[in-house]
């Protein structure tokens, strides 16, 4: 090697070296990851709160008797009624007072007290609540407070950092991180559900408390855990800010909430029921129910239709359809796009106020079987048998009398007691139309609406050949 690239060499690994104390001292500047600058903008806006209460714990948690479902109470007695002290989260909206927290925290209380930073205690009233949604809105007197920026949770994406921020166990304010793990999950717990889960801890005494992203902007409100032994097991769920505060501002406003609603009973769409229509994939809401007298039967919504998009939002499942319907105003002109005889068609539809009272559900032969679809055996309703499987009067089909096992039809879920009431939307009332109406169409799924005795309720059911 010669002198000239030996001096080279050597010049270059003078620098390298030189530049190691230089990269070490950079590093040592720099402070590990912190998401302290989150807590201290969105740590002083959440509250305890212990509710005095009168409860009975199974009645009115019935959620409670399944371990899978844990509220933030605490296991429930034996029975009978009980005083609860419990213990929740809040959050601060405003200035001047206002929490907003779950229903089922203050749900029943007669004494509310809210303890701020851990120090400053004050009674509250409730100004409302909505158990549908388990939302509430509580106020203290109080001036000049910390309170919470909201964000926007339409622009949440699963993968999204946050962090959850309570009263776990009543040990004092905690956080706790994690990501987006799902949207618009749908679990059974309250009537009109679009829940955020993440994997944040949420712990009992978290109810109520705040869900925020990395600015420390209130995303959603924790709400409840899935869980077998009460516990945080890294799924937890929040209802949206945009839901919650849709709610308190008509809790602000009226002291209620006054729901639109379509006046339709849906189901989901799946893969049979897709292919059926020509659907790329499973979406929408399919139709099952029109009910008399109300805002999608004065509109032309038809039983089949499915309803694809409310307002030019994609409509995902029939969970969906509820809430965005829900949370429109009443007497909305909605948009309505529907699928109907493989055209998309709109609709407007003008939104009513939910009834207070229920809604009614829109308004037979000589005995032999037919075995024409594979695997299914049907005979002819007589009033014998109506009475025997307590079949209301409004239901007239064909008693499917067996099923297969091993049959597509058992697959997608048609059982032995089931009413069919349709096939291809026709209505069969006799063997022989019955027949005619399978024969049809034989390339494509058996689309038959069905009456579910044992459920009490009517699905359209697809049934590959």
């Amino acid at each position: 090697m010669s002198s000239s690239i030996k001096g080279r060499a050597f010049g270059a690994l003078l620098v390298i070296l030189l530049l190691i104390p230089m990269a070490a001292q950079a590093q040592s500047d720099n402070p590990l990851r912190s998401y302290a600058d989150v807590v201290d903008v969105a740590g002083p806006t959440v509250v305890n709160i212990s509710a005095e209460k009168v409860v009975d714990m199974r009645s009115q948690h019935p959620f409670m008797e399944d371990p899978m479902f844990r509220r933030f109470f605490g296991d429930p007695d034996e029975g009978g009624e009980r005083t609860n002290s419990s213990l929740g989260s809040g959050v601060l909206i405003s200035s001047d007072g206002y929490i907003i927290t779950n229903n089922h925290v203050v749900e029943g209380a007669r004494d509310i007290r809210v303890t701020i930073a851990g120090e400053r205690e004050f009674k509250a009233e409730i100004i409302g609540t909505d158990p549908r949604t388990d939302v509430a809105l509580i106020k203290i007197d109080a001036q000049n407070m910390n309170s919470i920026v909201v964000a926007n949770s339409e622009a949440l994406r699963v993968g999204d950092q946050v962090m959850a921020i309570g009263n776990p166990f009543g040990v004092g304010q905690t956080v706790t991180m994690g990501i987006v793990s799902a949207l618009g999950r749908s679990i059974g717990l309250i009537d009109y559900e679009d829940l955020i889960q993440t994997d944040a801890s949420i712990n009992p005494g978290n109810s109520g408390g705040a869900l925020v992203n990395m600015r420390g902007e209130l995303v959603g409100m924790n709400s409840a855990i899935l869980s077998r032994d009460g516990g945080s097991q890294g799924i937890g769920f929040a209802i949206p800010s945009n839901m919650a505060f849709y709610i308190i501002e008509a809790l602000k406003k009226d002291g209620e909430v006054k729901r639109a609603y379509l006046g339709v009973q849906p189901q989901p769409v799946d893969q049979s029921v897709a292919d059926y229509y020509g659907l790329e994939k499973p979406r929408g809401a399919l139709v099952v129910t029109v009910n008399d007298d109300t805002p999608a039967a004065r509109a032309g919504i038809k039983e089949g239709d499915i309803i694809l998009e409310v307002d030019k939002r994609e409509i995902k499942n029939p969970s969906m359809l509820r809430n965005v319907i829900s949370l429109s105003a009443v007497d909305h002109k909605a948009e309505i796009l529907i699928l109907r005889d493989g055209k998309e068609k709109n609709l407007k539809v003008k939104l009513a106020a939910f009834p207070s009272t229920g809604i009614t559900q829109p308004t037979t032969p000589e005995i032999t079987e037919d075995e024409t679809l594979d695997g299914v055996t049907v005979r002819e309703l007589t009033v014998g048998v109506r009475g025997t499987q307590e079949i209301p009067e409004e239901f007239n089909g064909l008693l499917v009398t067996s099923v297969d096992p091993s049959s597509n039809a058992a697959r997608v879920g048609l059982s032995e007691g089931d009413v069919i009431l349709k096939v291809d939307n026709r209505e069969v009332t006799t063997l022989e139309g019955y027949r005619e109406a399978l024969e049809q169409n034989t390339s494509k799924p058996a689309f038959l609406r069905v009456y579910k005795s044992q459920q009490r309720r009517s699905i359209y059911i697809a049934v590959p050949r």
